[in-house]
């Protein structure tokens, strides 16, 4: 399958209606009267001013550069909804309470709403009332909201993160590919890609996406002066201790970055017993725990936190004085976003990283543990070409069947569809449960006699339990005789008006296959596309230790890395202070004896229907879980992580050398 991110996104694709600008104050008066903000930052106004004027723009600003006033300022001057595609819960919880607290009309739509906040939300759209509305990407497949935003104007959809559409970012998420076609197909009249973290080559596929010209990729410069780097080689034995010592000499606020959820618990336990007022914050947590850490060290009560990299994104602490990188970062991206959290109020601000070569193994199984294994590509494949020319599926159940997580699956159906293999014709849910909110006939009273009819009609098809009655919108259509198109809004209308409360069951995806072509050799092309994303990501991990080690201006070398030259050292790093480069060392590896050989060769004569691949084998003897394993409640087996200890590479050869045997 050839490769067509690039022409499957032509920016003359995006037909783009006459800009609707209102007739308002400028942009400096809204900036004083509602953001109460005395003056723009650098590149903001460039970037408004293309806005205003209906063209589309990359804004590229370091972490706190003030991206998110580039989209809130001209949403404010925009008649119609601007639609803000918002990657984490937490950080459209954080913008959207401080635009209401300004008075602006904000509101995001996540899965921690309820049924009646939703509906709130949805009304204030349809009256026009909301300037801002934060999704995440994964919304705009959601049926419910599509059938609702088709009636909406949208002036403008500002994408953050905006690198992960590109498959050359740190962080490619299938979801954001199909943007592009989503402002097509919904007539969006501008958009503002947004992010901190654009290699040239990112920058690029972006503006390639929304037809973005260069002179609006505005691009202020990664460069912090008040920020020093500094690198340490540091044995893991010794990192509790050498943190304590940098957090006495270095006072005020500080976030504290390691790579699993345990460490992040482990070691702010450690740092509690040291005095320090330290709390832990991660996915895992609570959400009513995570919020009271994160205002916990907003307000001050908790100076430091011990965190994943769940925390952060939006967190607008302008005193943060240390970023300390207990284990390695996953990316020079992810470095660069991570240490622009600190000394945002411009004072100097230490950022350090606890440098040593075993993180490499848990960041490198990140990637190995999501590399399919090409029967599992060719199982997929199987199924859909198998498939009428219309077909849908489940995607939780296409995954455990061919043990692919799910981001897994969800890429390669991206690029099917960019390859011209399938065509999505958009996800639905196969079922509904309905409550009554109202009752049935004060519900059908309010409507003329032939709807009431067709909403009764409705009722009775459906499977009516004690409380909640059950609709199969196919099966529906089917025996009522009407389009299912037809009887999903109607019950969708009915939530909006408050007459019932509807939970939607069932998620599937609809694909009209356009091209049947040879299995084996599409498999092939696939499984060589995953296997090039996982050479780049080790590459970037090769990148981010030659960071650490080599000598020279580590400024310097961070600000090249993005495209960026640095006339001269920088003089504040902690190479240019005098502290030399150090080879990183590692703990030795675990020894594949023929002591480890001897119980791979156990686990595969037992026979397990989710180990029957050497990759599977590996990924399950390196402690990853899969869909497969997981299913078969594996992960208690006593074999599960048994070479954790050991580089997945070396794992996979000797599972793929005793397969041989």
């Amino acid at each position: 399958m050839p490769d067509t991110q690039q022409n499957s996104l032509k920016p003359n694709t995006l037909e783009r209606p006459a800009p609707t600008v209102a007739s308002t104050p400028s942009p400096e008066e809204v900036l004083r009267e509602r953001f109460q903000l005395e003056e723009f930052r650098l590149g903001q106004r460039a970037v408004i001013d293309a806005l205003l004027a209906g063209r589309p723009a990359l804004a590229v600003f370091p972490t706190g550069g003030g991206k998110s006033l580039c989209y809130q300022l001209p949403a404010l001057l925009l008649e119609g909804l601007t639609l803000v595609v918002s990657p984490l819960i937490a950080l459209m919880k954080d913008q959207v309470d401080a635009l209401q607290k300004l008075g602006i009309e904000a509101a995001r739509l996540d899965s921690s709403l309820s049924s009646d906040e939703a509906r709130a939300i949805y009304q204030a759209v349809g009256e026009g009332r909301l300037k801002l509305l934060y999704v995440a990407p994964e919304r705009l497949v959601n049926e419910g909201f599509l059938n609702r935003l088709r009636r909406t104007q949208i002036s403008l959809l500002a994408i953050d993160e905006a690198h992960c559409i590109s498959e050359w970012g740190h962080n490619f998420r299938p979801d954001y590919l199909k943007l592009a076609g989503f402002a097509q197909e919904f007539a969006v009249e501008r958009v503002l890609a947004l992010t901190a973290t654009a290699t040239p080559a990112v920058a690029a596929d972006v503006r390639e996406a929304f037809g973005i010209v260069e002179a609006d990729h505005i691009q202020t410069g990664f460069r912090r002066p008040n920020l020093a780097l500094h690198v340490t080689a540091s044995p893991v034995r010794e990192r509790v201790a050498l943190l304590c010592d940098r957090l006495r000499q270095h006072e005020g606020p500080s976030v504290v970055y390691v790579t699993l959820q345990r460490t992040a618990v482990e070691v702010s336990e450690a740092l509690a017993q040291a005095g320090f007022s330290a709390r832990c914050y991660h996915a895992g947590l609570k959400t009513e725990v995570r919020t009271e850490v994160q205002e916990a060290f907003m307000a001050g009560s908790c100076r430091v936190v011990v965190a994943t990299i769940a925390f952060g994104m939006g967190i607008d602490k302008s005193d943060i004085a240390s970023i300390y990188h207990y284990n390695l970062p996953k990316t020079l991206e992810n470095y660069s976003q991570e240490i622009g959290r600190a000394g945002r109020d411009g004072s100097p601000a230490h950022c350090e990283v606890f440098a040593s070569l075993d993180d490499t193994i848990t960041l490198g199984n990140f990637t190995y543990g999501d590399t399919p294994t090409q029967a599992a590509i060719e199982g997929v494949l199987r199924e859909f070409l198998g498939q009428e020319e219309r077909f849908s599926i489940s995607r939780y159940h296409l995954a455990r069947a061919h043990d692919l997580r799910p981001l897994v699956l969800a890429t390669l159906l991206t690029y099917l569809e960019l390859g011209g293999v399938l065509r999505s014709t958009g996800p639905f849910y196969s079922g509904y449960k309905f409550q009554f909110l109202r009752s049935e006939p004060e519900v059908c009273a309010r409507f003329g006699s032939e709807r009431a009819r067709f909403l009764e009609r409705v009722f009775q098809a459906s499977k009516r339990g004690r409380t909640w009655l059950t609709l199969e919108p196919a099966e529906a259509a089917q025996e009522l005789g009407e389009p299912r198109e037809r009887i999903v809004k109607a019950i969708q209308y009915l939530e909006e008006q408050g007459d019932l409360t509807l939970r939607p069951s069932g998620l599937r995806h609809g694909y009209l296959r356009l091209e049947t072509p040879s299995v084996s050799d599409l498999a092939s092309d696939l499984a060589g596309r995953f296997a090039e994303r996982e050479q780049r990501d080790e590459e970037r991990l090769e990148l981010l230790v030659s960071f650490c080690e080599e000598p020279g201006c580590l400024t310097r070398r961070l600000l090249a890395y993005f495209g960026e030259e640095l006339a001269e050292d920088c003089g504040t790093c902690g190479r240019c202070t005098g502290t030399p480069a150090q080879t990183l060392t590692r703990t030795p590896l675990l020894d594949l004896e023929e002591a480890a050989k001897d119980s791979v060769r156990a686990l595969v004569r037992e026979g397990h229907a989710s180990l029957a691949e050497p990759r599977q084998q590996a990924r399950f003897l390196c402690g990853l879980p899969s869909p497969a394993t997981t299913q078969a409640k594996l992960r208690s087996h006593p074999r599960f992580g048994a070479l954790a200890g050991a580089s997945f590479p070396r794992v996979l050869e000797l599972t793929r050398a005793l397969a041989a045997e």
